[in-house]
């Protein structure tokens, strides 16, 4: 696991009538990840042609688009499982998959042309209906929120607009001062309006009636001076009896909604399954059909290329010569890391599977390279256990992580080891928490103790007393945070000089990374005898003064006079670890500062604070966890991420992706599995 799995580069000739067989078999077992013959091997092209995809492959892309539009539609409507019975039995939420015979393409097409025409039509003409009800809607709401402005005039909705003497418009206006003079200076002419809002949100409903001709000159008016004009031509009668019959249209599109909606629901109880597990066939066979452009043919065979771990080649080689009834060549050779670069496939225990989503934030590791998916990990759990350091917020940390890995794992990889990784870091500022006297801050002492100085317990091991008071001792936190770092670095350091020792580039190795050793034993013992007053015999003076000059001399061989700030970059990175103290104290503080002013409320306001209290400590506390949990996940990637990586780790590789299949609404019948 210190490095990326050992990969194998596979070549396969396989004679065509058995390459389908030999396809569909790479992909249920996933052994396998297919290259592009073109682009990554173009030499064997000039004894063979691109293979190109199978006339059928268009096909498949356009039943699985009209199944997608299909499934979009009905998912819309179909009532997911949520709420507390959701949480208490996860195993509702869960997706059953449909046990499902191996189909050929023919069956697959005739499966799909059935089911589209029981369902295609019956749901696109529900949702375009649905469609349609909703602009109506939206009309008539527009309307009614129109009508309203004038409910108070007295006029007929149907004379708004032209006549054979008059022309009358309606609208809203911010400036009726200014939209009276403009029609005061018609020869005809007359305003009415109303006021609706207030001071700076002030404006009118108003109604404009002049003779027709002065029509041009009344629609320049409403374009310049109303906010809005309205338009009623659909509707006629007074503007109280017209919002009446509105809002009883609008109750009746309401009701058809209701039914269209309940029908599509209760299709897409029937058939979303169906469709579901159909779409996942065809995009299986898709994927089938769309690989044969990676491959290069001859006249009777195809050539395959790819990647296999080395722990799979037998079985790969296995399964091939099966499938094709021996009509195969196969070839492997061991990868060399340029040109072939090949990928990366990261081995972790099942507990440490959350790390590589770390890993992957940052960089995936090249194939030679080394794998700190592990030692990332547990320093993140550590760092973050150090910088939260609470062992009330970790308990809290810890029981939901506890709740969620018993309740959901069985239902869920990615919870289960996400809810792993909570219980990890749960534990360790709990732990942390208790080791530096912090349970929700001061909690304890000042409102059970009813002494905020007081310790939560005292125990003396080894002479070392415990517990430590982050925020009375800050020193003593600091000096461990600073060894953390040591420790953290020269693993960086270790580590820098074994991937130098595999790669064979012993000049880097020494010069690079194993100069650090000397130098900071060397330059430790001069700055502890000349600073610290270590008192260092003459012997060891020398040995010190030694090993920093061969350190410099190494570390100036490979960065030259550059050197310098390598030297004093790496005394910062180690000065960052402070952070793991600055944090500590940051939330040791903020959770103090909540409890004295919880203790204050009820002082204040007697009888209001002491309910009050206990609402605003818990949200109080809640902030706190959330904002401080955050600053701690984030520094303490940061430590991984340029402190520690700095030291030996470059990344720029890619991911090991076989071809294989996803599976989530199917399952392959035994029978077929077997076959």
């Amino acid at each position: 696991m210190l490095f990326p799995a050992p990969m194998k580069k596979v070549s396969l000739l396989i004679h065509q009538n058995y390459v389908e067989k030999t396809i569909e078999t790479l992909h249920e077992k996933g052994l396998m990840e297919i290259i592009d013959v073109s682009r990554e091997d173009p030499e064997t092209l000039k004894d063979a042609e691109k293979a190109s995809m199978p006339e059928d492959t268009g096909l498949l892309t356009t039943y699985e688009l009209r199944l997608t539009r299909l499934i979009d539609i009905l998912k819309r409507f179909k009532k997911a499982p949520h709420g507390l019975r959701t949480l208490l039995r996860p195993q509702i939420a869960a997706v059953e998959k449909k046990m499902v015979p191996k189909r050929s393409i023919k069956e697959l097409f005739s499966c799909a042309d059935d089911l589209l025409k029981n369902v295609e039509k019956n749901v696109l003409e529900k949702e375009e209906k649905l469609r349609m009800l909703d602009e109506q809607g939206e009309k008539i709401r527009s309307d009614i929120i129109q009508v309203s402005y004038l409910k108070d005039f007295k006029l007929d909705l149907s004379d708004i607009g032209e006549s054979i003497y008059t022309v009358i418009k309606a609208g809203i206006t911010s400036d009726l001062s200014d939209l009276q003079n403009s029609i005061k200076q018609l020869d005809t002419g007359v305003v009415y309006h109303k006021q609706f809002g207030t001071r700076k949100k002030r404006q009118w409903a108003v109604v404009i009636a002049a003779h027709i001709s002065e029509k041009k000159s009344v629609e320049k008016i409403c374009r310049e001076k109303m906010t809005t004009e309205f338009d009623f031509k659909h509707l006629s009668g007074p503007p109280k009896d017209a919002i009446k019959s509105l809002e009883k249209e609008e109750h009746r599109i309401k009701d058809e909604k209701k039914k269209m909606i309940s029908a599509l629901s209760s299709f897409a109880e029937k058939r979303l399954q169906d469709l579901l597990t159909l779409r996942e066939e065809i995009q299986i066979e898709r994927i089938r059909k769309e690989v044969l452009r990676n491959f290069a043919k001859t006249s009777s065979t195809f050539i395959i290329k790819g990647w296999v771990l080395e722990k799979d080649e037998k079985d790969l080689k296995k399964i091939v010569d099966k499938v094709s009834n021996g009509h195969v060549v196969y070839s492997s050779e061991k990868p060399s890391v340029n040109p072939d670069s090949p990928p990366t496939f990261i081995e972790t225990p099942w507990w440490a599977a959350s790390f590589k989503t770390f890993l992957k934030l940052f960089s995936t590791p090249k194939y030679n390279e080394i794998n700190p998916t592990i030692f990332m990990g547990i320093f993140f759990i550590l760092f973050f256990g150090v910088m939260l350091g609470d062992a009330g917020y970790g308990l809290v940390i810890l029981i939901l992580s506890l709740f969620a890995y018993y309740r959901f794992s069985k239902h869920s990889s990615f919870i289960k080891n996400w809810s792993f990784l909570g219980i990890c870091l749960g534990a360790t500022t709990t732990i942390a928490g208790l080791l530096t006297n912090s349970f929700f801050g001061d909690f304890i002492p000042r409102f059970v103790f009813h002494n905020p100085d007081q310790l939560l317990y005292s125990i003396s091991i080894m002479g070392i007393h415990l517990p430590v008071d982050s925020l009375s001792d800050p020193i003593t936190i600091l000096s461990i945070a600073l060894i953390l770092g040591l420790i953290h670095l020269n693993l960086g350091v270790l580590l820098g000089i074994y991937q130098s020792y595999r790669q064979r580039n012993i000049k880097s190795m020494l010069t690079k990374h194993f100069c650090w050793i000397p130098l900071q034993i060397g330059g430790g013992m001069l700055i502890g005898h000349f600073i610290l007053d270590w008192n260092l015999e003459s012997i060891m003076l020398y040995i010190a003064g030694l090993l920093t000059l061969v350190g410099l001399l190494m570390l100036f061989m490979h960065a030259g006079p550059v050197g310098f700030f390598d030297i004093t970059g790496y005394v910062g990175d180690w000065l960052s670890y402070a952070r793991l103290l600055a944090l500590g104290l940051a939330t040791a503080g903020m959770a103090l500062a909540f409890n004295v002013v919880g203790e204050l409320i009820p002082k204040i306001v007697p009888v209001v604070g002491i309910i009050l209290f206990p609402i605003i400590l818990t949200i109080a506390h809640i902030a706190n966890l959330g904002i401080q949990a955050l600053g701690a996940a984030v520094h303490s990637l940061r430590l991984q991420y340029v402190e520690f990586f700095n030291r030996f780790y470059e990344g720029g590789g890619r991911e090991y992706m076989p071809f294989k299949t996803k599976r989530k609404y199917t399952k392959l019948s035994v029978v077929d599995k077997k076959n």
